[in-house]
């Protein structure tokens, strides 16, 4: 981050063209000097009480409806799930121009959690603009609109809990899946468990940087870029012997808001490969379909 904040024009012209590429290539990459850290560090510890408390305080936050603003639970959806995943997760609603307004109805055990997770939500939602306005200019996308919307858009905030598993070959954390929005931010401690898929069953575990945020490309993002970004199915394994907690902060445009590639990247004829789509769409979609291998982007592409 200190080079994409750099005022020499060729080193951050050399760090705009390794953004792109990661994009492009990879779908993830992890960010370092962002600047969060102190932020990410209470957040991880604040995390990690509420998920100790007992099960009866934290159950007053269960809700089957996934469109829920605050919500507790285990798996995508409670309802439909064959399988539920080995984690327990808090949802939080926190778009960025109604957090205050949305921060009251959040746990309130422990007692700093409203406090602590808002402030690493706007830290995180001033990285993720940041991030987006270099990507855009590596598209060569005139971005001031987008980052308008973006920052009246839609920012959820998904704090997980992998526990210890006796028989962690038998289940996963998270079944493979790809995310909806534009750019996930995911914080994590140093327990290992995220895998991205390279291709034909082949999955990558990523081994995090100290004090770094892995980011990586959403469905929304790969359709505005018209393919040329790339919104990868990943999943999380889970051990026999630690605990993992991590934080992942979606980001996308208002849920009213029609999702289509960009004009400038369909010009000169350029075909476009991607229906456009919302945030209605996407959770109608999520609530009907089974719990792995979501294809929601596949059901967007323009096959012919």
């Amino acid at each position: 981050m200190a080079r994409l904040r750099s005022t020499a024009p060729s080193e951050r012209a050399a760090e705009l063209a390794r953004l792109d590429a990661a994009c492009r290539d990879l779908g993830f990459f992890q960010a370092v000097n962002h600047g969060a850290g102190d932020k990410a560090k209470a957040m991880l510890d604040v995390a990690a009480r509420f998920f100790a408390l007992p099960f009866e305080e934290r159950a007053r936050h269960m809700s089957p409806d996934i469109r829920a603003p605050v919500r507790y639970g285990t798996s995508f959806n409670q309802l439909n799930d064959g399988v539920l995943c080995w984690r327990d997760f808090l949802k939080l609603l926190c778009n960025p121009a109604r957090l205050d307004d949305v921060v009251p109805s959040w746990p309130n055990n422990p007692s700093d959690l409203r406090e602590v997770m808002s402030a690493y939500a706007r830290a995180n939602q001033g990285l993720f603009r940041e991030l987006m306005e270099a990507a855009l200019e590596a598209m060569g996308i005139t971005g001031e609109g987008v980052l308008e919307e973006l920052g009246c858009g839609t920012q959820m905030m998904m704090v997980n809990c992998f526990p210890a598993c006796p028989e962690p070959e038998l289940t996963l954390g998270m079944p493979p899946h790809s995310d909806y929005g534009f750019l996930t931010l995911l914080l994590q401690d140093q327990v290992n468990g995220l895998e991205v898929c390279q291709g034909d069953d082949d999955w990558l575990l990523v081994d995090p940087l100290p004090g770094a945020l892995i980011i990586n490309v959403g469905d929304h993002f790969e359709i505005f870029s018209n393919g040329r970004y790339k919104s990868v199915l990943h999943r999380v394994r889970v051990n026999s012997t630690q605990l993992r907690i991590s934080v992942a902060s979606l980001h996308s445009l208002p849920p009213e808001r029609v999702i289509g590639p960009a004009p400038e990247l369909l010009a000169n004829g350029t075909p476009r490969w991607y229906m456009d789509t919302d945030l209605t769409t996407f959770l109608d979609y999520l609530a009907s379909a089974e719990g792995k291998h979501k294809t929601f982007l596949q059901s967007r592409r323009i096959t012919t």
